[in-house]
């Protein structure tokens, strides 16, 4: 079984996708708690980075959008 990719060098669309993907294959069930607990942890990772990208951007708009 491979290594995860590190979180922090995705995207926001490969972490969004992924984390899709991790939802995804929870709900579909059939797994052990441990497999479980590790896609349940990938997937706060996965969401973390996308919030911190979304924060970022919210950042760079209303930077932007400031009159001087």
């Amino acid at each position: 079984m491979s290594k995860p990719a590190d979180v922090s060098a995705l995207s926001f669309e490969q972490a969004r996708d992924e984390l899709a993907s991790v939802v995804q294959t929870l709900e579909a069930g059939g797994h052990t708690l441990e497999a479980s607990l590790a896609l349940w942890e990938r997937g706060e990772l996965l969401a973390a980075h996308c919030q911190q990208w979304l924060n970022t951007a919210r950042e760079r708009l209303d930077g932007a959008t400031e009159p001087e």
